[in-house]
């Protein structure tokens, strides 16, 4: 029975809900029976895809509707075109079946489908004998869902997909074409009004901005050599290990000279991983490497989460970075960065004309700080879709971590709102448990199925247990399964210690001193990162007390205590070598600096610090437990001398003194845990970095439980223990 005329109109408009109905090859009472859009052609023949023949079609219609019996049962068919003198062939999309299965249905529909990203998206793949693309999006209340690109002349009539009912999933594919083709989707909604046109949620590339069509990948897997560097993390217990973490943007950390924006992975590569080696660190960590519309966000609002961006070259070159990374003993993190929702128009938002990745409600929804949206984290295919980018990044690009921003925006609904702006949860507090729930559903997901990696939270408030284990206990657990969490304590409390006048410092003894209250409360890194030089806030060296050699000291003794006290350690690029300006995404840092000896001295005491973190197990084997951590000078406020000792078993202990005021203190009483000769390993006052050169003559001896030393002005010194005094 021929297709009634309202719905060949709807076929040839791309407007008929079930393309795959009418389309493509179908059994019939006398055998196959065929049915093609063929635009601009005058005549078609029907062949399968070895080349037999297997009948002329008739042109049905004027628009392109061809239509006849064929040979053979249902198959995959390519057609040959002819209008006037040209030729083409055309393989038929319609005439292939589904690409996804009932299994993929039950676990995406059971959520618990962990490799959504080898599934949905755009995957050059062979099927049923054609090699091709094929397309998969969740758009569950759209009417219509159709694949445009340079393929079709962004015509959304041309490629309509087939829905999947049970999990509101659209696919098709696309037989003879490859890699390197942009696409979006052209959505329409419910009510009939077309979406602007979507780049893929699951996109493996996409144009670089301001462009914003997604990319069709068709690279092969890339030929991994580090296989030594993950066996080592995947049996190592990092809260044991040396982490000393360098925070880069990728964008600024240099720029070519020859004109362009940015480097290539392959050229940062072959610069930023020695230097990071050199000093000392043993990770990079990148400000968010997805794609992203705009660079002022520097990346934190990302419309892309499975596509690295395109500034910096095409996407296995982040592969190649990572693998080069490894290969030299650094381990590479990314920022993440699920609370941050872009409302660009070519993004997830309202995707499918419904509020699908976000709430409706914005007491819910929307995010006052930053303008943007807020994931429906409460919502399973939204999970899915978060969880899935996690795992994607440690399996598909083999990164070291995840660095999760802004956690603590997620777990609080009343997070910068006042009264009456936002909705309480069912049993009338504050805590978002949908994102809790998330949180520990996500890292559940990656330690339990990415041995070596680890996630790092950004969380600012007391929230309990972020770094205890996701364990399913209790109603309503808190714990939310982190490896670490940013010290936000840390850093803003012994920042404004440095930033007062030496002269007043006594009166603020504490703001040193209490962060050991809670140090070993949770497993903490100790961040100075990007968010503390940008917006008015100065560079580290301008957040330093007194004139220009007193800020050096400063910085140098403050970069000392860091480094001696309980946590891992991250420093935002340029910091090592004390910039002056503030960062700005705009331009590259200021290396010109480091022709200048203050500055490349303060490089030299960053490189050391690292290398005597790394060498002692003393300063990093127990930066989690208090059992590593003991006072041995905490009230001497007039003096403003801080002094403790680390220890790790089956090691020398290593002891760190801070004088934080300009004087000398030529006779200091310094009490110690043993008698016996202790070796100055490190002193900022040293000539070498820029200091003063007072000191110790290499060592200390202590008898009687203390020994008199000599404190540099503004200095941090470190002793390792060698041996009992004969």
């Amino acid at each position: 029975m021929h297709p009634p005329a309202e719905a060949i109109t709807a076929l040839l408009d791309g407007t008929h809900a079930d393309p795959f109905s009418l389309l493509g090859v179908h059994p019939g009472p006398q055998g196959a029976f065929a049915r093609a859009i063929l635009p601009g052609a005058e005549r078609a023949e029907a062949f399968a895809l070895d080349g037999t023949p297997l009948g002329v079609l008739k042109r049905v219609d004027p628009r392109g509707l061809f239509e006849g019996p064929v040979a053979g049962s249902p198959q995959p068919v390519r057609y040959a075109c002819q209008a006037g003198q040209h030729s083409w062939q055309v393989t038929d999309p319609y005439s292939f079946g589904p690409v996804l299965g009932p299994v993929d249905d039950f676990l995406i529909g059971q959520g618990t489908h962990h490799r959504l990203f080898d599934k949905l998206g755009a995957h050059v793949i062979d099927h049923e004998g054609a090699r091709g693309v094929h397309f998969a999006v969740w758009a569950p209340n759209a009417r219509l869902v159709s694949v445009v690109g340079d393929f079709n002349d962004w015509d959304g009539a041309r490629h309509p997909m087939r829905r999947r009912s049970d999990t509101g999933i659209w696919e098709l594919f696309l037989p003879d074409i490859g890699g390197g083709r942009p696409y979006k989707y052209r959505i329409v909604a419910s009510d009939g009004t077309v979406q602007p046109y979507k780049a893929d949620p699951y996109a493996l590339a996409a144009e670089l901005r301001p462009h914003t069509a997604s990319i069709t990948l068709d690279a092969p897997p890339h030929a991994w050599g580090d296989a030594e560097h993950r066996a080592f993390w995947e049996k190592a217990d990092p809260r044991h290990q040396p982490i000393s973490i360098y925070e880069v943007h990728a964008g600024s950390w240099r720029k070519p000279g020859d004109g362009r924006e940015f480097y290539s992975w392959d050229e940062l590569a072959d610069q930023l991983i020695p230097y990071a080696v050199d000093m000392g660190f043993t990770h990079i960590e990148f400000l968010p490497v997805s794609e992203h519309p705009y660079d002022p966000s520097w990346g934190y609002q990302t419309t892309g989460l499975y596509a690295p961006s395109a500034r910096f070259g095409e996407p296995m070159g982040f592969a190649r970075f990572v693998d080069g990374a490894h290969r030299a003993g650094l381990g590479v993190l990314i920022d993440w960065v699920p609370a941050h929702f872009p409302t660009d128009a070519h993004g997830l938002s309202r995707f499918d004309g419904t509020a699908l990745y976000e709430h409706e409600d914005p007491r819910q929804g929307f995010h006052p700080d930053w303008n943007t949206a807020i994931y429906n984290f409460g919502r399973r295919e939204v999970r899915d879709f978060l969880i899935n980018n996690a795992l994607f990044w440690a399996e598909r690009y083999h990164v070291d971590g995840l660095r999760v921003d802004a956690v603590a925006s997620m777990l609080y609904r009343d997070y910068s709102r006042k009264s009456g702006e936002w909705i309480p949860n069912a049993q009338g507090g504050r805590e978002n448990w949908e994102a809790v729930d998330f949180l520990r559903a996500m890292n559940q997901a990656v330690y339990g199925t990415c041995p070596g990696v680890m996630t790092m939270a950004e969380e600012s408030t007391s929230w309990p247990g972020v770094t205890q284990p996701a364990l399913d206990e209790g109603e309503r657990p808190s714990s939310l399964g982190f490896g670490f969490k940013w010290n936000m304590g840390f850093m803003n409390d012994t920042l404004r210690y440095m930033a007062r006048d030496p002269v007043h410092r006594r009166y603020h003894h504490n703001e040193i001193t209490f962060g050991l209250v809670y140090a070993f409360t949770e497993n903490f890194v100790l961040p100075i990162s990007h968010d503390e030089v940008v917006h008015g806030k100065g560079s580290m060296l301008g957040k330093m007390a007194g004139d220009d050699w007193h800020k050096f000291a400063n910085l140098r003794a403050y970069y000392g205590m860091m480094w001696g006290y309980p946590g891992k350690k991250l420093l935002f690029m340029g910091q090592e070598f004390a910039q002056r300006r503030e960062w700005s995404e705009a331009r590259a840092l200021d290396w010109d600096m480091l022709d200048h000896a203050p500055h490349a001295g303060m490089q030299a005491w960053v490189r050391d610090l690292n290398r005597a973190y790394a060498a002692l197990p003393a300063l990093h084997a127990r930066d989690c437990e208090g059992e590593g951590f003991e006072w041995l000078v905490v009230d001497d406020a007039l003096a403003s001398v801080f002094a403790w000792v680390r220890r790790a078993p089956g090691h020398a202990p290593v002891v760190v003194v801070c004088n934080m005021t300009p004087a000398l203190h030529d006779h200091y009483r310094l009490p110690l845990p043993h008698d016996g000769e202790w070796r100055e390993v490190l002193n900022s006052d040293a000539a070498h970095y820029g200091g003063s050169g007072q000191g110790n003559a290499g060592k200390i001896v202590a008898e009687d439980g203390a020994a008199f030393v000599i404190l540099p002005p503004l200095s941090t010194m470190m002793f390792e223990y060698q041996s009992k005094a004969e």
